[in-house]
C-alpha cells in the first residue's frame, strides 16, 4: 500500500535558526518559510536527491506541534511520511485493519497541497505516521 518515503518531519523551536543549519552547515537546497495556518505550524523543505526534510515550526497558541516542541526544546522528529496512490482505499484499509486515523478521518490538504491524513502513533511503533496522495 505505501509507497515511497516523501518526507522526515522535524519539530523545531527557531525555523530560523533550523534552516541556517541545514543550508549553511550542510549545503542543502532550502524553501522559503511557507505558513499552513489550517495545521499551526510554518514550514520549510529540505530538498534532497532521495526525498525531503520538512522542518517544522510552532504557528500560532494553537499549533498542532506546540506541545511536541514545549516537551522536546531541542527539536525532535515529528512525524514520517508516506506517499499512496489512492488515501481514500488507504485509509478505509488502514481502519479496517484496526489502525486509527487521527482527527475526522476526512484528508486535509497538506503543505504540498495534496491530500493528507495522520495515523495514530500507538499503531506505528510509536511513530506518527503521514500519508500522503500522489
Amino acid at each position: 500500500m505505501i509507497g515511497r518515503l516523501n518526507h522526515v518531519a522535524i519539530a523545531v523551536k527557531d525555523l530560523a535558526a533550523a534552516t541556517a543549519i541545514y543550508r549553511d552547515t550542510l549545503g542543502a537546497e532550502v524553501s522559503e518559510p511557507l505558513p499552513q495556518p489550517a495545521h499551526g505550524v510554518t514550514v520549510v523543505f529540505v530538498q534532497l536527491p532521495n526525498t525531503k526534510i520538512e522542518l517544522l515550526e510552532p504557528l500560532g497558541e494553537n499549533s498542532t506541534i506546540a506541545g511536541f516542541v514545549e516537551k522536546n526544546p531541542a527539536g525532535g522528529i515529528h512525524h514520517v511520511c508516506y506517499e499512496v496512490e489512492d488515501i481514500i482505499a488507504a485509509r478505509d484499509k488502514l481502519k479496517a485493519d484496526g489502525a486509527r486515523v487521527l482527527g475526522n478521518g476526512e484528508p486535509k490538504i497538506g503543505a504540498h497541497g495534496k491530500p493528507v491524513l495522520f495515523l495514530h502513533p500507538k499503531d506505528f511503533c510509536g511513530t506518527l505516521v503521514e500519508i500522503e496522495q500522489v
